[in-house]
């Protein structure tokens, strides 16, 4: 039997379509970080397995979340994500049948204003999206957390669609969020040089444009390359100002 966790805020835009693709599912449960729209409300027509609990980052939610279940496969996904026809024909028969496997890998299918962007590193973006729960542990990192399983992982084709952008202003937004989370990582790991701020923004430019192929994808690969810039440059600045902060105390 399936678990499907979910965690969210603000999510009304998006998450009716998510669990509409997941209601087949044996136990749906969302982690709803006090919304003040109609997420609640919506999560409550699929599911009575709601909670509330406040923000307290994205390891920490997904832990919370999978204390919740009762199933012993576990599936993921956020509120921008759906289960494709595909994937879920992939699930069911998995777990309705014998595997060596305790978890596997899922391509995910992102689309930037509605194009799917293919290249860049973006697909096929291989993430541990179905696993075994007494197996798995979730990873605790500020920004890109994830699940580590113990035992062998295998590879699904059916793919996740994750409807990551749908504006540019919304994008700036998650772009300062993802950059504060992953400067805060990154100033305890290395020491953030000059060298650094002025080289690799454009080490990622040269990286996804052209060795990873984002000119493929037209001017949705420049604009998305653009953004990956942005978002490089923005961690090490402020990931030198918070270790600058901290030696001019």
């Amino acid at each position: 039997m399936l678990s499907v966790t979910i965690i969210c805020k603000n999510e009304e835009n998006h998450l009716r379509e998510c669990l509409e693709s997941v209601k087949w599912a044996d136990e749906i449960i969302v982690v709803d970080s006090l919304s003040t729209d109609d997420t609640v409300s919506i999560a409550m027509e699929y599911t009575h397995k709601v909670f509330l609990q406040k923000w307290q980052g994205y390891a920490k939610q997904r832990e919370f979340a999978l204390s919740k279940t009762t199933n012993d496969w576990v599936f993921p996904l956020d509120a921008d994500e759906r289960c494709s026809p595909e994937l879920k024909d992939e699930i069911l028969s998995i777990i309705n049948s014998k595997t060596n496997f305790s978890g596997f890998r899922i391509p995910r299918k992102s689309y930037f204003l509605k194009k799917w962007i293919k290249h860049g590193g973006w697909y096929p973006g291989y993430i541990i999206r179905l696993f075994i729960k007494e197996n798995t542990v979730v990873t605790d990192r500020h920004v890109h957390e994830g699940y580590e399983v113990k035992g062998d992982v295998g590879q699904l084709k059916g793919a996740i669609l994750h409807y990551t952008i749908s504006s540019i202003s919304d994008y700036v937004k998650k772009i300062n969020n993802y950059s504060s989370l992953q400067a805060l990582e990154k100033s305890e790991k290395k020491q953030i040089k000059f060298s650094d701020i002025l080289f690799r923004p454009a080490a990622t430019f040269l990286q996804q444009f052209f060795i990873r192929k984002s000119f493929l994808d037209g001017i949705y690969g420049l604009m998305v390359t653009f953004f990956d810039v942005i978002t490089n440059m923005l961690t090490y600045v402020k990931a030198w100002e918070i270790q600058n902060k901290t030696e001019n105390k």
